[in-house]
């Protein structure tokens, strides 16, 4: 690999780090922000507040996350990831001195519209990268996930023990400094050529998914990802409420196990995932993952003991493959200058599920845990996780049948596998 290209994946980790990690310095002092802007109240009313807030910073990268792959796709990777960077790093500022919560509301708003960049960096990965590397640079998207949520709870329970707007200072000036960082490091990834127009049509998530039903690989690639990425965001928004109640766990008990989720994301996505998936193969690598991400989701919801969490966490970490695997597969059935809005539909599926996971999850577990309950079950929310990854793993077998064996992403124009001729 080329200098530049090492730098210019070193940027774009960095990038997606910074992004996770911001998100995560919010994570512990969030609650207490709220009370603070709230004038007090009681926890409850706090708690709706957070809700709400989560669910407005989800909504908006499910809007903006196909708008700025589009748009990717016509001016290029450079500017929307550059743009995208400045508006992160002026929201966090507005967030340090935001007066009200209905100011906190719009930083919030703000810091969904630029999060929803994460689609475009991973596009830029699909063009610097050759087909057989895809899967493993694609790695580097779960190992700044993995460590972002490692270090940002960390260093945001720290900073905010001293002030509580000190943590959105600190992202504040890392993504600034990063910004600049790139501007004059990071080149363009995608040449004039491989470029097309902007369409509103294709702009929306729902136009999106529209206009990649033109291939039906891709679409049940989407498929699957919806429902692995809905067991895992169920299973994460559940942790904290399962294991204190189940096993007794204190908050540095549930922290420490937070931590060794992300340090053991980062190891797999970032170092075996280059080495799993050119061994087996990203087909074979997918429904490896998919086998283990059922086998620790059930694990989870039968362990009666706290250390078991540690044993399953083992193999459970090794299901991160297949978000990798599954990136490669479809980014390969697409030409160049549709990697934008492919990366901003898979972008787009994922902030869906962050919205729709912690409903469903929560609710079954307070449901098979109250005093009424026709069945004591507290693992249930995980039960249903596990089936949602079954699901998305029949999908994608049955997908595999329509991708050949060696797929090739088509030029701009061609007809793209399992695209019928003069579709448009």
């Amino acid at each position: 690999m080329s200098t530049p290209r090492k730098a210019s994946l070193g940027f774009i980790f960095v990038t997606l780090l910074l992004d996770i990690l911001g998100l995560g310095l919010v994570v512990p002092i969030l609650p207490r922000l709220v009370l603070s802007m709230m004038g007090g109240g009681h926890e409850s009313d706090a708690a709706r507040y957070v809700g709400l807030l989560t669910a407005a910073y989800a909504a908006m990268l499910f809007v903006f996350s196909p708008i700025f792959g589009s748009l990717a796709d016509k001016v290029g990777r450079r500017p929307v990831l550059l743009i995208a960077l400045a508006g992160s790093g002026l929201d966090y500022l507005l967030m340090a001195w935001a007066p009200t919560l209905s100011w906190f509301f719009l930083g919030r708003i703000i810091s969904g519209i630029s999060g929803a960049s994460i689609g475009t960096a991973a596009a830029y990965i699909a063009d610097v990268s050759p087909p057989e590397k895809r899967a493993q640079n694609f790695g580097l998207i779960g190992m700044a996930f993995g460590l972002g949520f490692v270090i940002g709870p960390a260093l945001g329970g720290v900073l905010g023990s001293y002030d509580l707007r000190l943590p959105f200072l600190a992202a504040a000036g890392l993504i600034l400094i990063n910004l600049a960082w790139g501007f004059f490091v990071l080149p363009e990834s995608l040449a004039k050529e491989h470029r097309r127009e902007f369409s509103w049509g294709r702009a929306n998530p729902f136009g999106t998914l529209r206009a990649l039903a033109r291939y039906p690989v891709v679409l049940a690639l989407l498929m699957y990802a919806f429902f692995v990425a809905m067991g895992q965001r169920g299973m994460e928004s559940v942790w904290v409420l399962y294991t204190e109640h189940r096993y007794g766990w204190t908050v540095l008990e549930t922290s420490l196990s937070l931590t060794v989720v992300g340090l053991a994301a980062a190891v797999v996505q970032g170092g075996l995932v280059r080495r799993i998936v050119p061994a087996l193969g990203e087909r074979k690598s997918l429904v490896l993952g998919s086998v283990l991400a059922i086998v620790s989701f059930v694990g989870y919801g039968l362990a009666t003991h706290g250390w078991m969490v540690y044993a399953i966490l083992c193999v459970g970490a090794l299901g991160a493959i297949t978000g990798p695997a599954a990136q490669a597969l479809a980014s390969r059935a697409v030409p160049r200058n549709e990697q934008g809005m492919l990366q901003g539909g898979m972008s787009a599926i994922n902030s869906l599920t962050m919205t729709l996971a912690p409903l469903i999850a929560s609710t079954v577990f307070s449901v098979f845990i109250a005093p009424q309950a026709p069945l004591y079950l507290p693992g249930a929310p995980y039960f249903v996780s596990a089936f949602f990854v079954v699901v998305g793993l029949l999908i994608a077998l049955r997908a595999f049948r329509l991708l050949p064996e060696t797929a090739v992403a088509p030029p701009p124009g061609a007809t793209a596998p399992g695209e019928a001729p003069g579709a448009s």
